[in-house]
């Protein structure tokens, strides 16, 4: 039996899943480490937790698992994306924490680039939009922010890298400096059209070109690890960020191909096949997972704050002890009673692109109820990948005829029904819900040449979640959310 591993490292938490060949999961452990908010819309990551918790995890797996690291054929690799880090290449120690996807702070510097009539340029050449949320703008801060950074890193002394580039510097002990195509597509550098770091785009960042990784395929060689990591060498095959793994762990590998992942976030793509689609409609090109030297794209919609809502209600509201009752607590009531929750904690993202957006609620009465609340962030997420599946259909020209679901909060059966009356399309959870990293496995087993070929057939559906309102009744309640949405934005204006 050969077995796979696969590293998936969130914003939250780092796991580890060992799959056998066939795809079904032999061992998994997760951990979780600290958020740090050190001002309002900043959040940072210790890059040591982020290494030392993947690498716990990678060798609790093992041993739950009851085998060595001599019995894994590959490990794959997927990351949450964006997150920016910079270390120094001879010591390897971090310059400054991780800042994480989620961060705000370069607001004013993306407003600058495309008040300088740069957007269109950027959008062209990257397929994205000039916002904080990618690595661009967030390198450029640390540069500026830690003395002598810029001047180290022409000197060549500094590396920059997202998440799994960080992972894979530590795992081969400074040895390889790569990533893969669809983690460079996150970073406002790299010209998916041209398939190369774009020196014109380096340039308007103030990046130098010194501090930046390899880009490879997504299966491809990224090394081996050091024998001391795990207990022998194991073949880095597979690397995606986690989204670009969702979809191929869901078999999303044809032209028209959708899947929503409810994460912390929610991210939804289509496979658009070998043709970068330009969005009209506030969403972004992107680079699929590439198993070989032929370029792959899919359309994104992203969703800042998705199951991240329902840790609000745990952490910051405390009107439940842990996520999973949210679920009996919003069923507890027929509906939110008029209350309409907007989570824009950190912006707004697909289709709006609005970082001055602000969390809100609206409709609040006196017997509004902690479980009016609850159904109102369930109804929230639901929304908001709504809207992405609607800009999605009129930039792709068809109408979707099912939706395949993953992450977290996918098991939450309410949320999910919510999400079909909504769309209007089944919603369908597969048996394995772990798609990223069985992407990311299935990514590794392509590269040494063992598993299947992706695809995700009936038989991989635990349930299929059937609309059971109106579409009137769906128009009715969106357009209510798009009202609360627009009184939402551009609130936090001083930033």
């Amino acid at each position: 039996m050969a077995y796979l591993m696969a590293l998936d490292q969130g914003t939250t938490s780092s796991r580890t899943i060992i799959f056998d060949e066939g795809g079904a999961i032999i061992a998994m452990a997760q951990q979780e480490f600290p958020q740090r908010y050190p001002q309002p819309g900043w959040v940072e990551h210790d890059p040591e937790a982020i290494w030392q918790s993947q690498l716990d995890t990678a060798r609790q797996a093992l041993a739950k698992a009851g085998i060595g690291a001599r019995d894994v054929a590959a490990m794959g690799i997927t990351n949450q994306r964006e997150t920016t880090l910079v270390w120094e290449r001879q010591s390897g120690r971090a310059i400054h924490p991780a800042i994480v996807w989620q961060d705000r702070r370069t607001a004013a510097h993306c407003a600058a680039l495309r008040d300088a009539g740069l957007a269109d340029m950027f959008r062209e050449r990257t397929g994205l939009v000039l916002d904080p949320y990618f690595s661009g703008t967030k390198l450029a801060w640390i540069l500026d922010a830690v003395p002598g950074a810029r001047e180290r890193a022409a000197r060549g002394e500094l590396a920059f890298g997202t998440v799994d580039t960080w992972l894979i510097w530590r795992l081969t002990g400074g040895r390889v400096h790569a990533t893969d195509v669809s983690n460079a597509s996150r970073t406002l550098m790299y010209n998916i059209r041209d398939h190369c770091w774009d020196d014109e785009l380096l340039a308007h960042l103030n990046v130098p070109r010194e501090l930046l990784p390899e880009v490879r395929p997504s299966a491809a060689d990224f090394g081996e690890t050091l024998p001391d990591r795990l207990g022998a060498p194991v073949r880095i095959g597979g690397v995606a960020g986690d989204q670009q793994a969702a979809l191929f762990g869901q078999g999303c590998v044809a032209p028209g191909m959708v899947k929503n992942t409810y994460g912390t976030g929610c991210f939804m793509l289509m496979h658009t096949g070998e043709v970068a689609t330009p969005s009209r409609n506030g969403l972004l090109t992107t680079a699929a997972a590439q198993t070989d030297a032929t370029p792959v794209f899919a359309i994104e919609g992203s969703v800042f704050v998705g199951g991240a809502v329902v840790q609000w209600l745990r952490d910051g509201l405390g009107i439940i002890r842990s996520a999973a009752e949210v679920e009996a607590l919003a069923r507890s009531v027929p509906d939110s009673d008029g209350v309409c929750f907007v989570p824009a904690f950190a912006g707004l993202g697909s289709p709006y692109w609005d970082p001055f957006a602000r969390g809100s609620l609206f409709g609040l009465t006196r017997g509004t109820t902690r479980a009016h609340i609850a159904r109102a962030a369930l109804e929230s997420i639901a929304f908001q990948s709504a809207e992405l599946l609607a800009a999605m259909e009129a930039d792709a020209g068809l109408q979707i005829e099912s939706m395949r679901v993953d992450g977290g909060a996918c098991a939450n059966d309410l949320l999910m029904q919510i999400q079909a009356d909504l769309l209007g399309v089944p919603v369908l959870r597969p048996r394995v819900t772990e798609s990223t990293a069985l992407g990311a496995a299935r990514l590794a087993a392509r590269y040494v040449g063992i598993g299947s070929d992706p695809s995700s057939p009936d038989g991989e559906i635990e349930r299929a979640f059937a609309p059971a309102i109106s579409r009137d009744e769906a128009a009715r309640r969106l357009a209510r959310w798009r009202d609360a949405v627009g009184r939402s934005r551009a609130w936090a204006t001083e930033e």
